[in-house]
């Protein structure tokens, strides 16, 4: 199976962690903060590896980067969503700290374990991306993690099965497809909304080219009967809402 499929690159972004200054101590959302979600576009040709792109960087190494996040994705048909509900007339392609913008293809398209060919590289879905309270902190918007999980407009990550350059306008080309089924809005579905579906965790838990880390949540999840608590996630170390 090798098919094009309408979709493209149409930003790509790098960065390196960097510390945030507080405003005003007293206030969460303004304290002092590490993280590599402020990204710069990119042009030409841009070096893809095993765990990054060239240029880029993660503060959080436990929950972000490595492997099987390799590259952070969002499409950009979600920009006149976030625009209009949370008015932010700035937003642009990057503003989500996703490494891909691309164009053509929604959690709703792309399954668990998809390859795509991506210029000289290959690629494939490794999980949903879960948003973080860094997300909410970028933009002052103290539930805006929770609400784009809530929406399912989470994006996802890619993991690298093959090494190489890659660059804007750059097409996806869907070269395998494992698991019709698992699309990353029903992972999204099974993970955040469906959480008393045991069943469903364990089906969701076998499939092998989901990431570890959401296959073993899933599996204690299958267990206990209980899901994990997303707070610490979701609002940070002292939380936005604090």
């Amino acid at each position: 199976m090798k098919s094009n499929v309408s979709a493209v690159v149409v930003s790509l972004q790098v960065g390196r962690p960097r510390t945030v200054r507080s405003r005003e101590e007293t206030d969460p959302v303004d304290q002092v903060w590490t993280t590599g979600f402020f990204k710069e576009p990119m042009s030409g040709l841009v070096w893809l590896g095993r765990t990054n792109l060239d240029g880029d960087g993660q503060a959080d190494l436990e929950n972000h980067g490595g492997p099987e996040k390799a590259v952070n994705v969002y499409p950009v048909e979600h920009y006149p969503y976030w625009t209009q509900t949370i008015e932010l007339a700035n937003l642009q392609p990057g503003g989500f700290g996703e490494n891909f913008t691309i164009e053509g293809l929604l959690e709703s398209d792309v399954c668990i374990g998809d390859i795509f060919e991506i210029g000289e590289s290959l690629v494939q879905v490794s999980q949903p991306r879960q948003p973080c309270w860094k997300l909410a902190r970028r933009w002052r918007v103290k539930n805006l993690a929770l609400r784009v999980q809530e929406t399912g407009r989470t994006g996802w990550y890619f993991r690298v099965l093959r090494e190489g350059h890659v660059q804007v306008d750059a097409k996806l080309v869907l070269v395998e497809r494992h698991h019709p089924n698992w699309t990353v809005t029903a992972a999204n579905d099974v993970m955040h909304h469906r959480t008393d579906d045991t069943e469903a965790a364990r089906d969701l838990a076998d499939c092998i080219y989901l990431s570890s880390r959401w296959r073993e949540k899933l599996k204690r999840r299958a267990l206990s009967g209980i899901a994990e608590n997303t707070s610490s996630r979701l609002d940070g170390p002292r939380g936005v809402d604090d």
